[in-house]
This record gives structure tokens, sequence and C-alpha cells, in this order.
């Protein structure tokens, strides 16, 4: 074997540590929380059912209509994350607020801009 290819021995006067033990491992599975812990993850819930709901709009009624509520719920979710605390923003907060408030009113006015303009097409 070369010797670069080998990688190095661990070191011998660090311990080694679980990743449980660093976020606090003494939580039995049976006690792990199953809703969100924060408000902003149950409006990024709410948010997300009605892109759900828009989605099945979409594909059984009338694509426009279920375009806008998406759109709808991408600018409600981009008002949710400018207004909340960036600690209560939960699954809301990717990256910079303004970016994500930026990005998701971008997609969703884009959204909504498509589905007015795009005109009907004929024998469809």
């Amino acid at each position: 074997m070369d010797q670069q290819d080998a990688s190095p021995p661990p070191p011998e006067d660090i311990p080694p540590v679980s990743a449980e033990e660093l976020v606090g491992g003494d939580e039995r599975p049976d006690d792990i929380r199953r809703y969100p812990s924060t408000i902003g993850g149950a409006l990024y819930l709410c948010v997300l059912a009605v892109v759900v709901g828009g989605i099945g709009i979409v594909l059984w009624v009338d694509w426009r209509i279920g375009t806008r509520i998406i759109a709808g719920g991408l600018g409600a979710a981009a008002l949710f994350r400018l207004v909340l605390r960036e600690r209560d923003a939960g699954m809301l907060a990717v990256r910079n607020r303004f970016l994500d408030a930026f990005m998701l009113a971008g997609v969703g006015g884009v959204l909504a801009f498509l589905a007015s303009s795009i005109p009907n097409q004929p024998g469809v």
C-alpha cells in the first residue's frame, strides 16, 4: 500500500463522542416530539397544505386557479418569513430572512403572472 493512500490514525488524546451525546441523547425514541416546535414550523405545514391543494386543483379542476392558489401560498410564506423572528421561523428559515422572503415572493409572483398572462389555447 502506498504511503499517501493510508489515512492517519485517530488521535489518542481525544475521546470519541456520539452525535446523540452532543444533542442531548438522554431522550428515548418514544419521547421524541412529532409536532412542530415553532410557529414557523406550523405555518410551513399550512403553506405546504395550500400548495398540495393547489397542485390537486391543477390536476383535476383548472390549472389557472390551482397555480394562483400555489402563488398565494408562496406569497403567504414570504410574508410569514418576513414577520417571524429568526428563532420562531422554524422550517421557513433557510438562509437570510430577506433572501428567503425575496425568493418565495419572486416564485409566487412569477407563477401568478404566468397564470394570468398565458392565453387560452383553442381546442383545449
